[in-house]
């Protein structure tokens, strides 16, 4: 998909030629009002442009889209009203922005005047409300608009706040794509030969630890998971280091390219959306590949392990023992809780690098989206480090929860003939044991947290705000919003 170009301009809306405007509107305590920024449309209606929308059963409700046109008013033949909601926040204008995207698909301009209410906001969200995803549709479709003029002063800082918006726009479309990718495509190796590609093309150092040198170094977790099919597991580290760089961070992504289940095979129903699993992967590759382009004062290293999960007479067991990387070992009693396995083994060795922290993420368990539903994130980690995450995450627009790790169900993982068991044996606090399980291999002394990602990864029903089918690039943005944090404040 070729992305809008994106432009400030502040010129009069009444004679600048494009195909549309973008206006906001908003479900106030009388009634409706217009945002902040449709002064100058509202103008060219002679005042009226309320009474017109009106007329159209306009409420201002979110993701409302009302299309009025301007018959020679402006020199743009269309207005696109969209609705904010109650109030005019940095996510109600991205989601605004994004649903207008979307309606202006084969256009080849556009004016955004909700710019003027947050740059940033209107930036990405007509940027990923205007991705698709078509390399597999013999028809493609309308092309996404052309260019959109944010109205906004083209001061310095806006031009830099512009920049670094479309940057991380461009990252949450490579995870989309990554996510996107079927499995046929996308599996361990050329995961590992794409990721190393963007990154070398970014100037980043890669590593790409194949089966042979996996087993060299004794990456059990991963061999174990991958070892039920024909196509090899992968461990890929990527690193960048910023000048002047005030803390290291290490990052770790679940690649599960497909996930059967394994020799605990899941249910049918369903399992196609399991071509997401590998989220977690695509979001860490796509951040480092945006850690190069912002140049965070920071050291960052990532460790990606891929791996697709088959039942096969070369699969792992249930009642198998593995030793992960670090020498742990842990009994196997269901190979559908193969995410954790992979996982282990990377931050055991994200840890040998000494990091001040650690930020890892995987659609993990089933057990998140019981209890946070489709778009929160589950948080948990150390607890100070848990909050943190989880208030950036929800103030970028990815929504997301700090989450408890009691002691009391840490004890339902000890195992019979491991130092722990991969699942607890029972469903209660599912998510929960899961980062208790990872904790067990988290270095003392760092600050860590997992953002469990099942249900925000992969948006399955119809496309909104600017959430399209598929794949969602969750939580590059929460991760990128973390660094500049760390980079900012240590």
């Amino acid at each position: 998909m070729t992305a809008p170009k994106l432009a400030l301009t502040e010129g009069d809306l009444s004679t600048t030629a494009a195909d549309a405007v973008v206006v906001g509107t908003l479900q106030g305590a009388d009634g409706l009002e217009l945002a902040p920024g449709a002064d100058a449309v509202n103008a060219a209606f002679d005042g009226a442009l309320l009474e017109v929308l009106g007329t159209l059963r306009a409420s201002g409700k979110a993701d409302e889209l009302v299309k009025v046109p301007t018959f020679g008013k402006l020199a743009a033949p269309l207005v696109l009203a969209v609705g904010l909601g109650k109030s005019a926040g940095e996510e109600q204008v991205r989601r605004a922005s994004g649903v207008a995207a979307r309606a202006l698909a084969g256009k080849k301009r556009a004016l955004n005047t909700l710019a003027s209410v947050h740059l940033v906001a209107a930036a990405e969200g007509t940027l990923l409300g205007a991705y698709s995803f078509t390399e597999y549709k013999s028809d493609k479709g309308e092309a996404a608009v052309a260019k959109v003029d944010l109205i906004a002063p083209a001061s310095k800082e806006n031009k830099a706040a512009l920049k670094a918006a479309v940057a991380i726009s461009e990252a949450v479309a490579i995870a989309r794509d990554f996510v996107n990718t079927p499995p046929n495509d996308l599996y361990p190796a050329s995961f590992a030969d794409r990721a190393a590609k963007l990154a070398t093309a970014a100037g980043l150092d890669v590593e790409v630890l194949d089966e042979k040198a996996l087993k060299k170094q004794g990456f059990g977790g991963i061999l174990g998971v991958g070892g039920g099919s024909s196509r090899q597991p992968r461990l890929v580290r990527i690193s960048y280091k910023g000048a002047k760089a005030v803390k290291k961070v290490a990052l770790v992504g679940k690649g599960i390219t497909f996930d059967t289940g394994g020799i605990s095979i899941k249910p049918a129903l369903g399992m196609d959306e399991m071509t997401s699993d590998m989220s977690g992967a695509a979001a860490i590759v796509a951040t480092m590949v945006l850690a190069a382009k912002l140049k965070y004062p920071l050291e960052i290293i990532a460790s990606i392990p891929m791996a697709e999960n088959m039942p096969s007479g070369d699969a792992y067991r249930p009642g198998d023992v593995l030793t992960m990387y670090g020498g742990k070992t842990v009994e196997v009693l269901n190979t559908d809780a193969e995410g954790r396995l992979i996982l282990s083994d990377a931050i055991v060795r994200a840890c040998e690098d000494g990091p001040d922290y650690l930020i890892e993420t995987a659609t993990l368990t089933g057990a998140q989206v019981v209890a946070l539903g489709k778009r929160t994130a589950g948080v948990m980690g150390s607890d100070e480090f848990r909050d943190r995450v989880a208030a950036i995450g929800t103030a970028v627009g990815e929504s997301a929860w700090a989450m408890p790790l009691p002691e009391e169900l840490r004890a339902d993982l000890d195992s019979r003939l491991a130092d722990l068991a991969n699942v607890t044996g029972h469903r209660w606090g599912g998510m929960l044991a899961a980062g208790l399980f990872l904790r067990e291999f988290v270095a003392e002394g760092v600050q860590w947290a997992h953002i469990d990602i099942a249900g925000p990864a992969y948006h399955t029903g119809g496309a909104y705000g600017y959430t399209a089918k598929g794949g969602t690039g969750v939580p590059v943005r929460t991760i990128a919003a973390v660094l500049a944090d760390i980079a900012a404040n240590g």
